[in-house]
């Protein structure tokens, strides 16, 4: 007699739940990326034609950051409301939002029509911008990775993070179209709202998808036992202090570094270097296709070996690769920017794709939406939020790069630090997944 009668639906509906991960953070972080590519090549002119060219980009870099203000919000709320009446329905909520506030983004008028009010309006959807996004980000990991089959929670927990290099191509392959295809006054004037015009199309897509998934079967085991948390959150620092700040500086490294090279380099290489808007454009997305298309490969290796020992090696090439980054960019030269841009792709997502997974195994399946969100978000605040407008400052201030790359190298070595010492406080379980309980660590 077949023991497992039903294999093909299960495999199904675990396929349809990955996909329907990726395809909703790839449409979240779409919006939020081109945000980024916007606030680097258009803001300044748009939103602050009173100030300088420098100033300016400071200036469109700070509500870029906004958005990573308002992230901590959104994954409390929604992880909040995610360990109480499931992650579904939270996930469902958090892609409307992003839609909503990346279509009116794309709506506003800019500051010669209506001055002050518009960079006001523009911080505004941001903020709405962060919210969802701050839901979006630990819920998917967890969706996709409570639904894994037993020996594949690193390469289901992957399927989410996918998006984010995914989104990025999305976005800048629209954005670089449009600019190619209408002229550059009309395209600085208002070809730029385009891409976040589409964003309402593109969400509807999303949500057809979204809504034909299964809740989590974690959440639902939660459910059974009614062992729903009154106030997750709370519970969730029950982990403890050493725990949760070191996961927090283990994963704050990849943030900064992802953003300084995708949104940072995007100004600096045009203002600073003389390097062509869509050719800085072309290098961050074909970066963002090699970290795409690595994010199997990469969490395939860590279910097998285990993620430890790939997670504080990819940690390490960061920082290596840091070092050797920004000077390839200011020598000039196309083809070593190209290979620096190209190494990025590459090491980034060694870390990256576990990420999620190891911060999810922090927490008890009844409060790990609450505690994920809190770590994840916080993270992105003190490295992505924030890398951007640092490194603008960092380069104002001393008129030359080797301060941003101090920059980078310090916060990666901290990271680097910080997973030693993680690995090192908690035990090591067995690589196959464990139930969804409060024992589940990180892979040895």
């Amino acid at each position: 007699m077949n023991e497992n009668p039903e294999p093909g639906p299960a495999a199904a509906a675990r396929s349809r739940v990955a996909m329907a991960t990726l395809a909703g953070t790839t449409l979240e972080w779409y919006d939020f990326f081109l945000y980024g590519t916007a606030a680097a090549l258009i803001f300044n002119k748009q939103f602050f034609p009173s100030l300088s060219p420098s100033v300016g980009t400071l200036a469109a870099f700070s509500t870029f950051a906004v958005g990573f203000v308002a992230r901590p919000l959104g994954g409390l709320v929604f992880g909040h409301f995610g360990d109480r009446i499931g992650r579904k329905a939270t996930l469902v909520v958090s892609l409307v939002m992003m839609g909503i506030g990346s279509t009116l983004i794309g709506l506003i008028p800019n500051y010669d029509s209506i001055g002050f009010w518009a960079p006001v309006l523009l911080v505004a959807l941001r903020i709405v911008q962060g919210i969802g996004l701050g839901g979006e980000g630990a819920g998917a990991t967890l969706m996709s990775m409570e639904h894994a089959p037993e020996g594949k929670k690193n390469l289901y927990a992957g399927f989410p993070q996918m998006g984010t290099p995914a989104g990025l191509v999305l976005a800048n392959a629209i954005f670089l179209t449009t600019n190619a295809v209408l002229p550059d006054e009309a395209f600085a004037s208002w070809g730029w709202r385009i891409p976040f015009l589409l964003s309402f199309v593109l969400v509807a897509i999303g949500l057809v998808i979204r809504l034909r998934v299964t809740e989590s079967p974690s959440f639902a085991g939660v459910l059974e036992k009614g062992d729903v948390v009154r106030f997750p959150l709370r519970e969730s620092l029950k982990v403890g202090f050493p725990r949760l700040s070191l996961t927090l500086l283990a994963v704050v490294a990849n943030s900064a570094v992802a953003y300084a090279f995708m949104v940072f380099t995007l100004s600096y290489g045009t203002q600073h270097l003389g390097y062509g808007k869509q050719f800085l454009v072309l290098c961050v997305t074909a970066a963002a296709v090699l970290w795409f298309a690595s994010i199997p490969f990469w969490t395939m290796v860590a279910d097998r070996y285990g993620r430890r020992t790939m997670f504080i090696a990819g940690s390490a090439a960061i920082l290596l690769w840091c070092i050797a980054f920004l000077p390839l960019l200011n020598t000039e030269n196309s083809v070593l920017a190209v290979i620096a841009f190209l190494g990025m792709g590459l090491i980034v997502p060694v870390t990256h794709c576990v990420q999620g997974s190891i911060i999810a195994d922090t927490f008890p399946a009844r409060v790990r939406y609450s505690g994920s969100s809190l770590i994840l978000q916080t993270a992105a605040i003190l490295g992505g939020g924030l890398a951007p407008m640092i490194s603008t400052a960092l380069l104002n201030a001393t008129g030359s790069s080797a301060g941003v790359t101090w920059y980078l190298v310090i916060i990666c070595s901290i990271s680097l630090a910080g997973a030693i010492a993680l690995f090192r406080l908690v035990p090591s379980t067995s690589r196959g997944p464990q139930a969804a309980t409060a024992q589940e660590h990180a892979h040895a």
